[in-house]
C-alpha cells in the first residue's frame, strides 16, 4: 500500500487531498501544529476509509518541525504533498518582520527541504511525485504571498524539468479561490468575490491528482482560472503593478 505525507493535512485543500489519497488506497501521514484536530481527522480518515493513518504534529516555520517531517519521510513514501501555508491581512510594509519570514520558512525553505528529502526516497523506488501548492497568484505580482508562492511555481518546474524517470513526477499546484478556512484564518473579508470564482477543494484535488500522473509540471484547476493566467500573462507587468497600486489603496 503507498504512503502519502501530506502538510496542511486538517483543513481546505490538505483535507481534501487526504480523502482523495485515503479512497485511492493510501496509507496516510499527516502533518499540522495542532495534534487534537490531527487525531480527530485522522479518526474520522480511518472509519470512512479504513486505511492506516499516522499523525505528526509539527510547525513548519522552526527548525525543529521541520526536522520531523524529513525524518518521517526519510522512512519512506510514494506521494508528499507540500500543503501548508497562510496568508497575511495586511499589505507588506505593515507586517511585522518575523511574520513575514515565518511565511517565507513554510512556503519556501519547508517545500525545499521536504522535496529534497523526498526525492531520493522516491527515486529509489522508481515511481511516485510530489505536488507543491502554490496559487494562481504565483501567476501575478501582488505581495509577499504572491511572491512565494511564485517561488514555488518556479522551483517546481525546475526540479520537474530534472527528472530522468517519467514515473517519478514534481508539480506545483496553482488554485484560484477555494472554499476553504484559510481567508477567515488570515481575517481577509471575502464577501465581495463572486461565487463563480470559487472553487471546491475536493474537485482542486482530484485535478491535481490527474494533472500529476498525466506528467504535468503545473497545473491550475478550472477553466476559468486557466483562462485568467493566459491573459495575464499577456499583460505588461507594468500594468499589473498599476492595477496592483490601485487594489492596495482599497
Amino acid at each position: 500500500m503507498p504512503t502519502a505525507l501530506i502538510t496542511g493535512a486538517t483543513a481546505g485543500i490538505g483535507a481534501a487531498f487526504a480523502r482523495r489519497l485515503a479512497a485511492d488506497g493510501f496509507s496516510l501521514v499527516l502533518v499540522a501544529r495542532d495534534e487534537s484536530r490531527l487525531a480527530s481527522s485522522a479518526g474520522t480518515l480511518k472509519l470512512r476509509y479504513g486505511v492506516a493513518v499516522e499523525i505528526l504534529p509539527a510547525d513548519l516555520a522552526t527548525n525543529q518541525g521541520l526536522e520531523r517531517v524529513e525524518a518521517r519521510i526519510a522512512d519512506g513514501v510514494d506521494l508528499l504533498v507540500n500543503n501548508a501555508g497562510f496568508a497575511h491581512e495586511k499589505a507588506f510594509l505593515t507586517v511585522p518582520l518575523e511574520d513575514e519570514l515565518a511565511m517565507l520558512k513554510v512556503h519556501c525553505e519547508a517545500v525545499l527541504r521536504l522535496t529534497l528529502a523526498a526525492l531520493p526516497v522516491i527515486e529509489a523506488r522508481g515511481r511516485g511525485g510530489i505536488i507543491n501548492v502554490a496559487s494562481v497568484a504565483a501567476y501575478f505580482n501582488r505581495g509577499t504571498y504572491g511572491a512565494s508562492k511564485s517561488w514555488v511555481l518556479s522551483f517546481s518546474e525546475a526540479v520537474a524539468s530534472e527528472m530522468k524517470n517519467p514515473r517519478v513526477k514534481v508539480m506545483a499546484l496553482c488554485p484560484g479561490f477555494v472554499h476553504t478556512e484559510f481567508h477567515e484564518r488570515a481575517s481577509m473579508d471575502m464577501s465581495g468575490i463572486p461565487e463563480f470564482l470559487w472553487l471546491n477543494a475536493d474537485d482542486v484535488a482530484k485535478t491535481a491528482m490527474r494533472d500529476l500522473a498525466m506528467g504535468k509540471a503545473a497545473s491550475v484547476p478550472g477553466a476559468l482560472y486557466k483562462a485568467i493566467v493566459a491573459v495575464g500573462q499577456l499583460v505588461p507587468s507594468s500594468v499589473q503593478q498599476a492595477v496592483n497600486r490601485r487594489l492596495s489603496r482599497r
